[in-house]
């Protein structure tokens, strides 16, 4: 059976006193909305439509950036839940399978989750997620007989018993795509907000002779996201448990409470992640790697034995193979480093490749920049580069090359060449006895003259 997923992301979130949709506020490196959508892949959906509204053009902008082959539907008017999964009706069309409803504020649904709302859906027309709350408070409840939803029941519009009921909606429903749109076809707004409200197809669903059900999760999936404050919440919680499976996968973290994951960070069975490392998006760390303290890494892979850090940066498109070696104050941007190349202290490699068995003196920068483009630097096999050396792109260095301390290489070096490229040095006899004397004369005047 084919699957539809519709996200619901057109809410302002004035709570979060912000100028940008709510759904756009990140957790773990990615928009809220991400979150919710890659929950989603697990169903393997064939058509995802994103329903937009406020802030519509980035919302729609980073749902692409995620999968391009996402629709849009937009939300002019604020006018409810079933309102908003209607302005999806004309992308689905044709659409015969099944679809379930999920929200760009609520990014904690498990793939786990979706799947069981999936196998409900062979026995059961609609279904619906549901939580047991430690505090209900003014969730909706779901009233039940057996495993049979008798109905959705507002807060406001329930009496003592039902209120009395702990298991409460999420708002999540999975439905055939043609009963869902038809049933929201039959909701009205006879209520105190004239709003439409996707709770209501569950009784429509029943007095039109249709089963439906809910199932439970945890609690914790439900979290729905409205102030920044439930933000910070929600961030917590996600890096708990990315802390916790790292941990179960075998990964080691010395202090794990001060590592921050991104929402797609990959790490291999007995790596090492030392206190205070940051992922952002994008990164890879094979199995038997060390990541040393306050390094910070995004969009780069780092193999098997490598050592990165303390105090170092890699920068998207860094590639290092395995046994090297990226040292303190190191950063790398978009490059390649070859099996044991060493980086060890105070240098900049950007837009290059460092070869095999490569040795980089401290102090060294790859001048890549010239105020309009980027430019490549090669360095070959074994070569060895000299402390505060300036490698000039575009510009090589052979293999078993080197370059002599202090040398702005501007010219290719050839293999087992050593460069040499800095002012002679001369020596003044006595010149810097004389220097101080005149300087320390001319600091006095201008006390005197300040005085």
């Amino acid at each position: 059976m084919s699957t539809a997923l519709i996200i619901l992301a057109a809410g302002k979130g004035t709570r979060m006193k912000s100028d940008q949709a709510k759904v756009l506020h990140q957790i773990a490196a990615a928009p809220m909305l991400v979150h919710a959508m890659r929950a989603g892949q697990a169903l393997e959906p064939d058509a995802t439509v994103v329903v937009v509204g406020h802030d519509g053009e980035a919302v729609a902008s980073a749902a692409k950036a995620h999968d391009p082959g996402v629709q849009i539907a937009r939300q002019t008017k604020q006018r409810g839940t079933a309102h908003a999964v209607a302005q999806a009706a004309p992308a689905l069309a044709d659409h015969a399978g099944d679809a379930i409803v999920l929200y760009g504020d609520t990014p904690f649904i498990s793939q786990d989750t979706l799947l069981r709302m999936a196998e409900a859906r062979k026995s059961h027309d609609v279904v619906v997620l549901g939580f047991n709350a430690a505090d209900p408070g003014r969730y909706g409840r779901l009233v039940m007989n057996g495993d049979t939803l008798e109905r959705i029941t507002e807060f406001k519009d329930a009496d003592e018993a039902t209120r009395a009921i702990t298991f409460c909606n999420s708002g999540v429903v999975a439905a055939s795509t043609k009963h869902l749109f038809d049933l929201i076809d039959a909701v009205g707004n006879d209520n105190a907000s004239g709003e439409y409200y996707l709770t209501d197809i569950v009784e429509i669903a029943r007095e039109k002779g249709l089963g439906a059900t809910a199932i439970a999760c945890d609690e914790s999936e439900t979290m729905g996201i409205n102030s920044r404050a439930e933000l910070a919440l929600a961030e917590a919680a996600f890096q708990a448990n990315a802390r916790a499976r790292a941990l179960d996968d075998g990964v080691t973290l010395p202090a794990p409470d001060s590592v921050h994951f991104a929402f797609d960070t990959v790490i291999g069975r007995d790596a090492i992640i030392e206190q205070n490392v940051v992922f952002g998006p994008g990164v890879t760390v094979e199995s038997g790697a060390r990541i040393r303290a306050f390094s910070h890494l995004e969009g780069c892979h780092v193999s098997r034995g490598a050592t990165v850090g303390p105090y170092a940066r890699l920068r998207p498109g860094t590639e290092l193979a395995e046994d090297t070696r990226i040292g303190n104050f190191v950063e790398v941007k978009n490059a390649i480093i070859d099996e044991g190349a060493k980086v060890n202290h105070l240098s900049y490699i950007g837009d290059a490749h460092l070869g095999e068995a490569t040795n980089v003196g401290a102090g060294t920068i790859t001048c890549n920049y010239d105020g309009v483009m980027k430019h490549h630097t090669e360095v070959g096999r074994n070569a060895f580069i000299g402390s505060n050396t300036m490698l000039v792109a575009p510009v090589s260095v052979g293999d078993d090359a080197m370059t002599a301390s202090g040398s702005v290489i501007t010219r290719n070096v050839p293999d087992g060449a050593l460069a040499i490229a800095r002012a002679a040095q001369e020596n003044k006899p006595g010149f810097a006895r004389k220097l101080f004397e005149m300087l320390k004369k001319k600091k006095l005047k201008r006390d005197e003259r300040a005085g």
